[in-house]
């Protein structure tokens, strides 16, 4: 440790870990990524889709260290339950030390606060701490760095940064924070960090009440469910949907942007935004818990775009309903390893006609629980209308693919219709019923392959997964022998070793050209349900419920050769579809 006047030298650090390894620290307007080594590698400020002040991920300079001095030691960890509240748990040759780790929650959407307490469970520890928060992806160092009252206060770039309880860290000569802290067996020790977007003139807040009120703002946000074998699995997914949601606006797809989907491929996004279809999935998943937040919260958000957009309704917006930036590469970062630094969306010139369908599917779902406001009436009515205007032209689908007459997109629209009809007065529900015949009607002459089966799209006979979605949602009964036909084809030809690819892009074998879609894996499950055989349903659901790291996160998708996750991290539509998946099967159970 040096003397006060002397400042310490930058240790190098650690490059980026699988991504199975890391933990999600969630607060509904930010997300930070953890690895094993007690390493923060991704968090953006103030808001989801601002650049990270730690970046290391992506190979950034900005990261937050907390972890044993001791060079030997081997890494363990767990959520405490029903929270995304993370405990780092090290075993090393001196002792065990754990560290609980959490964003204040419910969060602030201007100042995020980052709680760490560090415990040596049974002898003395000495815990190493590096703080090198750098904005706008790692180009901005700390700047006018002081120390007051016991807190290191400083800016970067228009941040304002405060950290308390680590008054032994001294600044490094590269412009961070670093120093050891000496913990006795059996005590603790606290640090916090603050980052805001507006001056920091309020006294250091106490950790003691920082945990407190993240710790009742868990149990108050969670629904009771109980029984089952999936209870924890489920009641977690709940916690990684609430902790994505933005209160009030959107559900972002991920924490992470520019994670590979497969290396060297050119599939790399930025799912940092909140697409129109995963509110939807999360809003009716969330509602089978008892729980409406997530339902009122997807309700408003594709209620505000759709009254404010009408037809213009883009695919995907900021939490805040803002247009997703243009994409574009950073290419003064190197990036995870096997793609290149990408942000903004092309997503938003896209045309996607499915995303009505499952506005209907949502609102309808939300007034059958008697929670849609007159506004949404309002958005239900216009959806309805624009699906009637626009159910001819091509869209881009629901894997967002050039545009075409996708059969998904189509019997999509005839099972939000359904459901609509279901719930409106008498005067338009013969309307929308009728207008769902008409569409079945061209789908089955253009759509039907000549084995009984759905075809991708029009002009493409393929089998495809996502076709297994429309007979989940009621596009046609349950007893219909195309959902049937369908189903059969798709897990004939799409499944490998109990996961479920997308579809075949080309001659290669499945996995070749992609990973398993998790989500797809879970909708077969929910299929082969709806088709009457609970065993096969459970195989599927256990299989794809286990593909994920020990933190429990899932991503998109998932290489089954290599049982590694792949792309941005984490998923939330996964997460959606594996807790309504365990819902339906009675894995777990309201209490």
């Amino acid at each position: 440790m040096p003397d006060d006047g002397e400042p310490a030298r930058s240790p190098p650090v650690s490059g980026p870990r699988v991504l199975r390894e890391y933990a999600l620290l969630a607060d509904g307007h930010r997300g930070a990524l953890i690895g094993p080594d007690g390493d923060v590698v991704w968090l953006c400020a103030p808001g989801w889709a601002d650049p990270p002040i730690f970046s290391g991920l992506l190979g950034g300079r900005g990261r937050y260290l907390v972890a044993p001095a001791c060079p030997r030691f081997v890494w363990g960890g767990h959520y405490e339950a029903e929270s995304l509240i993370w405990v780092s748990r090290w075993v090393t040759t001196d002792g065990v030390v754990e560290a609980r780790e959490a964003l204040l929650f419910p969060g602030d959407p201007r100042r995020l606060v980052l709680l760490r307490r560090v415990r040596a469970l049974d002898r003395d520890t000495v815990v190493r701490v590096r703080l090198d928060p750098r904005a706008d992806f790692g180009r901005a160092p700390l700047m006018d760095i002081r120390r007051e009252a016991g807190s290191w206060t400083a800016r970067t770039g228009d941040l304002y940064v405060r950290h308390s309880e680590g008054e032994l860290l001294r600044p490094t000569d590269d412009a961070a924070l670093e120093g050891e802290l000496h913990v006795p067996a059996g005590g603790r020790h606290d640090l916090v960090l603050e980052v805001s977007a507006d001056p920091l003139d309020e006294p250091p807040p106490d950790p003691d009440v920082l945990w407190r009120i993240t710790e009742r703002g868990w149990r108050a946000a969670m629904p009771h469910l109980t029984g089952g074998g999936a209870r924890r699995d489920a009641a977690f997914a709940y916690a990684v949907l609430r902790g994505m949601s933005s209160p009030g606006g959107g559900m972002v797809a991920a924490a992470s942007t520019a994670l590979p989907e497969r290396a060297h491929a050119g599939r790399n996004y930025d799912y940092r935004y909140a697409w129109i279809r995963d509110q939807s999935f999360a809003g009716q998943a969330a509602a089978l818990t008892g729980r409406y937040d997530l339902l009122d919260d997807a309700v408003a958000f594709l209620t505000a775009r759709v009254l404010a957009d009408g037809e213009r309704l883009a695919p995907a917006y900021t939490v805040a309903g803002g247009p997703v930036p243009q994409q574009h590469d950073l290419e003064f970062l190197p990036g995870y390893p096997g793609a290149p630094v990408r942000v903004g969306n092309w997503v938003r010139q896209q045309f996607q006609l499915d995303a009505f369908g499952e506005i209907l599917l949502l609102l309808a779902a939300a007034a059958r629980h008697d929670r849609l406001p007159p506004d949404s009436w309002r958005a239900l009515n216009l959806s309805a209308r624009i699906v009637e205007e626009r159910w001819h032209e091509p869209d881009a689908g629901i894997w967002e693919l050039p545009a075409r007459q996708w059969t998904h997109s189509k019997l999509t629209c005839v099972a939000g219709l359904r459901a609509a009809a279901r719930v409106a007065p008498t005067a338009v529900a013969g309307r929308w019923a009728g207008l769902a015949d008409a569409i079945l009607a061209d789908v089955a002459a253009h759509g039907v392959h000549s084995s009984g089966r759905w075809q991708r799209a029009y002009d493409d006979e393929r089998v495809d997964a996502a076709l297994l979605l429309p007979g989940i949602r009621g596009a046609v009964s349950a007893d219909d022998p195309r959902t049937e036909a369908t189903r059969h084809a798709v897990l004939a030809e799409l499944a490998r070793d109990g996961y479920l690819y997308r579809f075949r892009p080309d001659r290669r074998p499945l996995g070749d050209a992609e990973g398993a879609f998790l989500l797809c894996g879970f909708a077969a499950a929910l299929a082969t349900l709806r088709a009457g055989d609970q065993v096969a349903a459970n195989r599927w659901f256990e299989r794809n419920r286990a593909a994920c790291g020990p933190p429990g996160l899932y991503t998109e998708e998932y290489d089954v050769g290599q049982r590694q996750l792949r792309g941005n991290l984490p998923q939330a539509f996964v997460h959606a579809l594996m807790l309504e998946t365990a819902m339906a099967l009675g894995q777990t159970d309201v209490g």
